[in-house]
């Protein structure tokens, strides 16, 4: 089954905003870009693999 999508509450919200959604969907997870919503590609990652982006995301090994 399919879960609903959510966007972080740290998005800043409005137009504009540059925000990603998820949804858990059978064991992996959805990602897709909230500005293009239904018309966004959707990107699925392994649920091991969403984790470790996740933690590394967390500990800002991917900030420019």
């Amino acid at each position: 089954m399919t879960g609903p999508w959510r966007k972080s509450s740290r998005s800043g919200g409005g137009t504009g905003s540059q925000c990603v959604e998820t949804r858990h969907n059978l064991g992996e997870f959805q990602v897709r870009d909230s500005k293009l919503g239904d018309a966004s590609p959707i990107l699925d990652i392994p649920g091991t693999e969403f984790s470790a982006l996740l933690a590394d995301l967390k500990a800002g090994r991917l900030d420019n």
